[in-house]
């Protein structure tokens, strides 16, 4: 009896440690599970340095093998796990980098120059010499903003890469304007115009996602407890 007292007991500690996370730090248990799906990818965090400047990314594999090295750009406000899922789907002998952009992850924050789509594929041809990506071509693959710095960044370095892959990259000209691309020309042509790609409160969140998503996900009335977008408020 006392033992099934005390394995119900640690059920419920696991089970309320669990729901306070979820509840009260989201991001915790986020980090908690990229980290579990890092080890069962055999992915590995790195960081390399040009100058004073940091870059943060994780790797799988080795460089050299039969097939090119592929890099791994991610898009406006990710990170380097998010191609995590698609990883599984590799083979384990695929050299694989994923990197954090500048700004974004553990890589460096600077100035505006860096943002800038030039300026993050002058940071990316950086951090692909200081890793040694540049001792043959590679395969280099983006999303979004990624897939954006990932045509300018071939454009610019052609040799250094194999092939490239541009996954519903930004950049384009699109024959009829969408909303989005609406949008972001009124935030580029008015620099004071809130930033629909950076909520402050709640609503400004379920607007971005909606103009993001086809099924945008549905958020708890009044967000998760503690979240930044409840303790910074719009002014």
């Amino acid at each position: 009896m006392e033992l099934i007292m005390l394995s119900g007991g640690i059920l419920a500690v696991t089970v309320f440690a669990l729901t306070t996370s979820f509840l009260f730090r989201p991001g915790a248990l986020l980090k908690a599970y990229n980290w579990y799906l890092r080890r069962r990818l055999g992915v590995v965090v790195r960081y390399s340095h040009s100058g004073s400047y940091r870059f943060c990314y994780c790797s799988r594999g080795t460089p050299g093998g039969a097939t090119p090295s592929v890099l791994l750009l991610h898009g406006f406000s990710g990170n380097k796990d998010a191609w995590l899922p698609l990883l599984k789907y590799l083979p384990r002998s695929q050299h694989v980098v994923c990197v954090d952009m500048p700004g974004h992850g553990g890589t460096s924050r600077t100035g505006p120059e860096d943002y800038s789509i030039k300026g993050q594929a002058h940071r990316i041809h950086q951090f692909v010499q200081t890793v040694g990506l540049d001792k043959k071509p590679f395969h280099l693959a983006g999303g979004s903003m990624g897939g954006n710095v990932t045509g300018v960044y071939a454009a610019r370095y052609p040799n250094y890469v194999s092939s490239i892959s541009l996954l519903c990259p930004g950049g384009l000209i699109y024959p009829t304007e969408t909303n989005f691309i609406r949008q972001m020309r009124e935030v580029f042509n008015n620099p004071e115009k809130p930033h629909p790609m950076i909520p402050t409160d709640i609503q400004g969140l379920e607007n971005m996602l909606k103009l993001c998503r086809c099924n945008p996900p549905q958020i708890p009335p009044g967000g998760p407890s503690g979240s930044p977008l409840q303790q910074h408020p719009q002014q």
